[in-house]
């Protein structure tokens, strides 16, 4: 009996990615060995699995999947099979950057996953398992990759104006590898309707934060309506003392959430933070836009006695002053930029931070 196919599947929507298992494990003559969601991961895994063949994303967060390629393709050569919204047609950019990078074929992923084309897709795992491939020109090694749990966090919060606000800035932080955290103050039964809206517009995925979640690089972490969302150390690792020392702690951290305090705002700008600065210390981004009040203040001076980057949203591009102004006063702040001026500097803050 021949043996399977061993497959390691890279896609970081899990629905998608249970479905495609699931195709390709449907005549059992393709083993689904491994499944990854982020390129760190899918490295990690065909090194240690060694697979016949990879599926590959390209919309995966950090370098994306043309780095992954790169990667796999520099370290352990393996057949590469891009399955992404992205390739159009065997002559579209993304499908040329694919074998440019390394892969041997790039098709699009099915806007429909009818039995044809869970066929042909099976079809084309089973034929590239044959294919031998050696080191590509631009596979590259590169050092040892970073702690994807571990990068510079970016903390921002609004209220009064906020939305908007963010629908101008998410868009403009394309690529940007390292987690974002968003509090916004709103009504709860307008939360559903402000998360759809940044998906809608924003350059990086968003989703609702959930309490326990390990932060990821490249994408955005909206707080829940009704409970503060902070950023803690990992369990076993200790917080970033007081002070500008900006060593990040070995261990990781995770997304707490949390009703009390039961405050004039939950989530509060300033609970999110306090938590950033105590936990990531100077090796983090605050960043306060448009509101109504003072919330955000206090924290945002929390953060820049660590050491920490702080933006303020400047009085002319601000809908409502307060909050911004306030950090302004504290002496919080240490820009006060126009809104248009913001997602450059934070781009700029975080490649410092990464040096």
């Amino acid at each position: 009996m021949t043996a399977a196919v061993r497959v390691v599947v890279v896609e970081d929507s899990p629905v998608q990615r249970a479905h495609l298992v699931d195709v390709l494990q449907a005549e059992r003559d393709i083993d689904v060995v491994g499944e990854a969601a982020d390129p760190v991961e899918a490295v990690e895994l065909v090194q240690r699995l060694r697979p016949d063949v990879v599926t590959m994303d390209l919309g995966l967060p950090g370098e994306g999947g043309l780095g992954a390629i790169e990667q796999i393709m520099a370290d352990l050569p393996t057949p590469i099979l891009v399955l992404s919204a992205r390739v159009t047609c065997a002559g579209s950019a993304a499908a040329v950057e694919s074998l440019l990078a390394g892969a041997v074929e790039a098709l699009p992923k099915p806007e429909r996953w009818d039995a044809e084309a869970e066929r042909q897709v099976r079809c084309r795992v089973r034929l590239l398992s044959g294919v031998t491939v050696v080191a590509h020109p631009r596979g590259r090694r590169r050092p040892p990759a970073p702690d994807p749990y571990r990068a510079p966090p970016v903390a921002v919060a609004a209220s009064t104006g906020g939305p908007a606000a963010l629908a101008e800035l998410l868009p403009r932080l394309g690529g940007l590898a390292v987690p974002v955290l968003v509090v916004q103050h709103l009504h709860p039964q307008l939360a559903d309707g402000f998360v759809g809206w940044m998906q809608r517009v924003s350059a990086l995925p968003v989703v609702v934060a959930a309490d326990g979640d390990r932060p990821q690089p490249g994408i955005v972490y909206v707080a829940p309506a009704g409970a503060h969302l902070r950023l803690a150390p990992a369990p076993g690792t200790p917080a970033v003392p007081a002070g500008p020392p900006r060593a990040v702690p070995p261990g990781g951290r995770r997304l707490v959430l949390d009703p009390d305090p039961a405050g004039l705002h939950r989530p509060s700008a300033d609970e999110l933070f306090r938590s950033v600065a105590a936990t990531a210390g100077g090796q983090s981004v605050g960043v306060l836009l448009t509101g109504m009040g003072e919330d955000g203040a206090a924290g945002l001076l929390a953060l820049r006695r660590q050491g920490a980057v702080t933006i303020a949203q400047d009085e002319r591009t601000s809908v409502v002053f307060g909050m911004p102004g306030a950090a302004q006063r504290l002496g919080a702040a240490g820009a006060v930029l126009a809104l248009g001026q913001i997602p450059g500097a934070i781009r700029a803050a975080v490649a410092r931070l990464a040096r």
